[in-house]
């Protein structure tokens, strides 16, 4: 039985779209050092080596960036899916865009990855502030949740899930991170990291999967200092 653990990264690792902590990063490397560490991330490759380091991403066993649909170790690609969104959905996004009733739009709202697309009305362009400003009106209106559930009773094929701050990824059905469990042996004992395990969120598939099958732990953090602090009372009990 071996132990693995896996990190969602924004929100978990890091403060929302910022670069890790630069002690946690020290801390977090002698981790993978000493541990089989994967990580799952709706985010690309260079989101990613943005916000965690070149030299941190090296140590992953793996990296599941796109929620599994671009597969990292290291600098080798494992698997990049080719599924582009049908035009029909990309045209409902932009009309659910236009009614919105946010009044700010910074531009990208619908940003094309390898094998899904992240949904934005505030715009994958906005500032801290312009962020922070949004974040504030979807929890007061529940905008992001409502948009999802809209977009996958339209499209019952698709997968739409609140990930981050702001904004959503869109994946074929099945392509949420919980695909990331094929690569695991039934017999590893999985300790799972996320801050979006709620019902809408895009941590829940996976964590879902793990406790429901008993394959291991899922810890619903806060933030990057949770994760850090459930990490160092670990090291503690192994001394």
């Amino acid at each position: 039985m071996m132990q693995k653990f896996i990190f969602d990264i924004d929100g978990t690792l890091t403060p929302s779209r910022a670069k890790i902590d630069d002690e946690f990063a020290l801390f977090f490397l002698d981790f993978c050092k000493n541990n089989h560490v994967y990580l799952v991330t709706g985010s690309d490759k260079p989101k990613t080596v943005e916000q965690i380091g070149s030299r941190l991403y090296g140590k992953a066993q793996r990296v599941y960036n796109c929620s599994g649909a671009d597969v990292y170790e290291g600098n080798k690609n494992v698997h990049t899916s080719d599924w582009i969104l049908p035009q029909e959905a990309h045209q409902w996004l932009e009309n659910a865009l236009d009614r919105s009733e946010y009044p700010i739009r910074t531009g990208n709202h619908i940003e094309y990855r390898p094998g899904m697309v992240n949904f934005s009305v505030v715009g994958r362009h906005a500032t801290m502030e312009e962020r922070a400003h949004y974040v504030v009106y979807d929890k007061e209106t529940n905008e992001r949740n409502l948009i999802a559930r809209d977009f996958n009773k339209s499209f019952p094929r698709l997968q739409a899930v609140v990930g981050g701050e702001t904004g959503m990824d869109i994946f074929p059905k099945g392509g949420d991170k919980s695909q990331i469990l094929k690569d695991f042996n039934s017999d590893d004992t999985l300790y799972f990291f996320g801050d979006r395990m709620d019902k809408d969120g895009n941590d829940y598939p996976l964590a879902h999967e793990i406790n429901k099958n008993k394959l291991g732990v899922c810890h619903h953090v806060e933030n990057d200092t949770h994760t850090w602090k459930i990490l160092k009372k670990y090291y503690e009990t192994r001394v």
